[in-house]
């Protein structure tokens, strides 16, 4: 008896240290998907450095307790599964809300999103928005637009210059 809460104890802590190092965290519901379904998504989450887990719903709501992210624990009820990522916030909203427009299955429950609570929309939400790469792409045609036209009225000034000269 004494071994098995021990077992659970470690668990919990376990999943208490992913919560808090993890920048991002979204909990599905699985019902509906098939083994190769969820084999798939899977492959696609470790991809991009994603943990997905299964865990019983009492061992995460404890482990989200000792973490400070028991705001989780009213959407954990039913069959859940936690993904976990360390690096990118946006992976597993991206790759989740993409798998579940072609698996109706799938349901976002909710998410952490760099300690924060988050609703399912929230997490949708972040899944539309562009990669780093992209916004980069964005902020940095931004910053050239200035720098462009500055550069391409001084050819014209100095052509009229030109005109007026000769």
């Amino acid at each position: 008896m004494g071994n098995a809460i021990e077992t659970k104890k470690v668990q919990v802590q376990e999943i208490a240290e992913k919560f808090q190092a993890a920048s991002s965290v979204v909990v599905v519901d699985y019902r509906g998907l098939t083994v190769a379904q969820v084999t798939e998504l899977r492959k696609q989450l470790r991809e991009s450095g994603v943990e997905f887990k299964v865990y019983k719903n009492t061992l995460t709501r404890r482990a989200a307790e000792i973490a400070g992210v028991d705001g989780i624990n009213e959407f954990l009820t039913g069959p859940n599964a936690v993904a976990f990522s360390n690096e990118d916030v946006v992976a597993p909203a991206k790759i989740i809300n993409e798998f579940a427009k072609k698996n109706e299955a799938l349901e976002i429950k909710a998410g952490i999103i760099e300690g924060n609570v988050s609703s399912a929309d929230d997490v949708k939400a972040l899944a539309e928005l562009p990669s780093r790469e992209g916004l980069l792409s964005m902020l940095l045609s931004v910053l050239q637009a200035p720098v462009r036209n500055f550069a391409l009225a001084t050819k014209a000034v100095a052509e009229q210059k030109e005109e007026q000269g000769a």
